[in-house]
């Protein structure tokens, strides 16, 4: 089974990037490249997933919503 993910992508300023999972809090990760950042977050969703399963814990369930803020 094949479920996707949206991930944030968050450039550092040594360099490098951090990456988020909104739809999975707990789930953070980083690398040097946006490459290896991707690919470490697939690893690290992978590995959660897995985990949730093993213990027989459900996915947790989030609602993304957009709101408009304004900026001075």
């Amino acid at each position: 089974m094949s479920k996707t993910f949206k991930i944030i992508l968050e450039p550092q300023p040594e360099g490098g990037y951090t990456v988020f999972v909104p739809e999975l809090p707990d789930v953070v990760s980083e690398g040097d490249t946006k490459e290896e950042a991707i690919a470490n977050i697939k690893d690290a969703i992978e590995g959660y997933l897995l985990t949730m399963k093993e213990m027989g814990w459900a996915t947790p369930v989030v609602e993304e919503v957009t709101v408009d803020v304004q900026v001075a």
